[in-house]
């Protein structure tokens, strides 16, 4: 009877002992978890519990269910979750060098994207760490590309056309090719097109396709004007008080996750192509005479991003261009 109660007392104390060593983490996203990114999440959540033998857990909170999109971070430093992920654009007022993921026209595909983002890191890192956040990983959204009603041979098939805008960028974009500013949101892309209020578009095809837009913009031109990254972050404070060997499967696990996310992108890049082209809508490349006056716009919203921010802008467009092979 007493081996028993000893046996007993012994493993009730070996899973006290477990419970104990496993600690959940939050993970705050105010995007939908059957997005090519929330699925990247779950799956790099599974890869760390596995790795770590249940030492850590990571439950994801999607949809902004924990905070909204903008409050991600604040919410991380207060402790409401441990870890988070928001898309760097929202960042570039408190961390303006998390905006070269917003100039027009200066990546032309994945591997520019890439290589944008290989001399950005750097910059962003600190930005992170001066407000107690370690950047883990970014992934890119899939290329924003050019939408329109009629087909698009140079700028000038562009003036005098009613395209939607969302911010300043876009107002500012629209008005450059000499089209009409129409400030329409997300929520209401498809309406607006079905209504014929605008006949011009610089959105992902991820987004025309989830709108269905294909009743009124019959072409899609592969401009690829920017690659908005959506960063990973986690609280410094918590990441420090997990126990060493959890850490370190953390940190190892990232560049996995950052791997599998861009490859996931470019398939969800290529599958919007796909059924956009089911549906109809003429896909191209931008003849000639538009895509070499994309990048002059390119390089005056470059010069400008660079007069406004400073040095550290140098410290990425001037390697960025200098890496480039074309």
């Amino acid at each position: 009877m007493l081996r028993r109660t000893m046996l007993q007392a012994a493993a009730g104390a070996l899973l006290a002992g477990q419970a104990r060593a496993t600690a959940t983490w939050r993970l705050a996203t105010g995007y939908r978890a059957e997005s090519f990114h929330g699925q990247n999440l779950l799956a790099w959540a599974r890869q760390v519990e596995q790795a770590s033998g249940g030492a850590l857990h990571i439950e994801l909170q999607a949809n902004g269910s924990l905070a909204p999109l903008a409050q991600i971070p604040a919410a991380v430093r207060e402790g409401r979750a441990e870890m988070g992920e928001v898309i760097m654009t929202g960042l570039a007022k408190e961390m303006p060098i998390a905006g070269a993921d917003a100039v027009p026209f200066v990546t032309r595909h994945y591997d520019d994207a890439q290589r944008l983002w290989l001399h950005q890191r750097p910059l962003v890192e600190p930005a992170f760490a001066a407000r107690g956040l370690r950047l883990l990983f970014a992934v890119p959204w899939p290329p924003q590309g050019l939408y329109c009603s009629k087909p698009v041979a140079s700028v000038q098939d562009l003036r005098g056309l009613r395209m939607r805008t969302y911010n300043a960028t876009t107002v500012r974009i629209a008005e450059l090719l000499g089209a009409t500013p129409v400030d329409v949101a997300m929520i209401d892309v498809g309406r607006a097109v079905t209504e014929g209020r605008i006949d011009a578009m610089i959105t992902s095809a991820v987004t025309g396709v989830e709108n269905r837009v294909w009743d009124g913009l019959k072409f899609f031109y592969e401009i690829n004007a920017w690659f908005p990254k959506n960063a990973v972050f986690a609280d410094e404070a918590a990441l420090r008080s997990l126990p060493a060997p959890a850490r370190e499967t953390l940190l190892a696990s990232a560049p996995q996750a950052e791997a599998r996310g861009w490859a996931a992108s470019r398939q969800a890049a290529r599958d919007s192509v796909d059924e956009l082209r089911r549906h109809g809508v003429k896909v191209e490349l931008p003849a000639p005479p538009l895509a070499l006056h994309l990048r002059r716009l390119g390089e005056r919203f470059a010069l400008e991003w660079i007069r406004e921010v400073g040095p550290q802008a140098n410290a990425i467009f001037i390697p960025y261009h200098s890496s480039s092979t074309s």
